[in-house]
């Protein structure tokens, strides 16, 4: 299986514009499914972890995460926060799009750009699935896009249905003959 690139967050993005573009007069300040931030504030974390990882490609620190974050202002609509997650992606698969495949930046070790797209992939879509637990249930991650995640970033993963072991390996989800996880790491750094 190739590894995941910009191309393929772009199509996250657009999942998540599906799943939560119809749902903007919804009640955003109620729990983001079993999370303890808002919908709203899930959103954001979103946009933040997104802009953080197009930083991080751009300036490519070898230590350590920029000292920067993305503020949302209080008055941005529901619309606009969608907005901001799509424009901060956006530069996400900019970044992505620009880096040499050799380009190794900072997340808890050397990570490449594959591991900064599957990383922007599985924070766009995790928390598209924690958010619709509240507005829309019916939505699970598509499933060659958490099979790209799990390629990159769980490679011990069991076999199975890539989105049920997506939310299996990262504590939202069951899976028959196994224990829910209760604590999970990926894995994005690679020498």
């Amino acid at each position: 299986m190739r590894d995941p690139g910009h191309d393929d967050l772009r199509q996250a993005l657009q999942a998540l514009q599906a799943a939560l573009g119809p749902h903007t007069a919804a009640d955003w300040a109620a729990p983001a499914g079993t999370l303890d931030w808002s919908c709203r504030d899930t959103a954001a974390h979103i946009a933040h972890d997104l802009i953080a990882y197009a930083g991080q490609l751009a300036a490519a620190p070898d230590d350590a995460y920029l000292p920067y974050d993305l503020t949302v202002r209080p008055d941005a609509t529901t619309t606009q926060l969608l907005q901001i997650v799509t424009a901060a992606g956006g530069l996400l698969a900019t970044a992505l799009a620009a880096a040499d495949p050799a380009l190794r930046a900072w997340h808890w070790g050397p990570c490449d750009p594959s591991g900064f797209a599957a990383m922007g992939m599985a924070e766009t879509l995790l928390h598209t699935h924690d958010i619709t637990r509240t507005l829309n249930p019916a939505w699970h991650p598509p499933a060659d896009q958490a099979a790209l995640i799990l390629h990159r970033l769980f490679p011990d993963a069991p076999d199975g249905a890539p989105a049920a072991v997506l939310l299996w390996c990262t504590g939202r989800g069951d899976l028959p003959d196994r224990p829910r996880r209760m604590t999970w790491t990926w894995r994005a750094a690679r020498g």
